[in-house]
């Protein structure tokens, strides 16, 4: 989530189909990191649908990717309106071709590492929810504490913080909690192998580098360097994330749906 470059998006000349097939590979190479991943976008969306207290919520994607949570949120919820925000020209290209003119969806390209970033969404009412999968755990805890509180600055008093990715245990504070944790997810790898040719998150970006569509992305990603971001969780902590929200003003903190350490954290926030 590096680099505020407006407009980088859209610069490969994608067609949907190629965009829908991009997007299609990255959901299945995702679902073999992730094979709970479905049902913790079902648990998020729940969570947002009988939290925001409207139909038509206003809900802010943070590193959205190429929109998989978002579309699933708009087929659940039609009325909603999604923000979805982040800083990768490849996977927002990708984004914004697939679901061109898809109601109720807007990418904004942003770099939420950068202060003032969330007055730059250019939101016309303050936000019911504020969701993310798999994307925070890669930032640093200044720069996590310091997201969480802009996002309080565009969120209504009782809005939520829905944040769904493996988060663990302290081990110096509950190492049997972290140990289990960390049992329930590889006895569920076990459960559900990936195939022996499934495409991993590595082979997905050396196909993408093939393709001559998004090669002046690509390049702009790399000078970007996006990758720098992925090395190691310096996020990965659960009470990493409890703290920066409690300081940011979120009353009530907790898990909502959990297998070991991959979980649904939920902030609501004081009024």
């Amino acid at each position: 989530m590096t680099g505020t470059h407006e407009g980088a998006g859209e610069l490969a000349p994608l067609s949907r189909e190629q965009a829908l097939a991009w997007v299609s590979r990255w959901d299945a190479q995702q679902q073999v990191y992730m094979p709970e991943r479905e049902d913790r976008f079902t648990a998020l969306i729940d969570a947002v649908g009988e939290g925001a207290g409207r139909e038509d919520p206003l809900v802010l994607d943070l590193g959205c990717g190429p929109g998989s949570l978002a579309v699933r949120l708009l087929d659940r919820l039609p009325k909603a309106t999604v923000v979805a925000v982040d800083a990768d020209p490849v996977l927002l290209a990708l984004g914004r071709s697939a679901w061109r003119d898809r109601p109720g969806l807007r990418f904004a390209e942003l770099d939420m590492r950068s202060g003032g970033w969330a007055g730059r969404l250019g939101l016309d009412r303050p936000a019911d929810a504020a969701v993310s999968t798999t994307a925070l755990h890669w930032l640093t805890a200044r720069a996590l504490a310091a997201l969480y509180a802009e996002v309080a600055t565009v969120l209504r008093p009782g809005g939520l913080l829905l944040d769904g990715d493996h988060l663990r245990e302290d081990e110096t504070v509950s190492p049997v909690l972290a140990r289990l944790g960390r049992a329930l997810i590889e006895q569920a790898e076990r459960r559900h192998p990936a195939a022996d040719d499934a495409e991993t998150w590595s082979g997905w970006w050396d196909a993408v580098a093939q393709d001559p569509a998004l090669t002046e992305l690509l390049a702009l990603r790399q000078r970007l360097a996006l990758d720098t971001e992925h090395h190691g969780s310096p996020a990965g902590l659960l009470r990493t994330h409890v703290d920066a929200l409690r300081a940011a003003g979120f009353t009530e903190i907790g898990t909502l749906w959990q297998l070991g350490g991959n979980r649904l954290l939920c902030g609501v926030l004081g009024g």
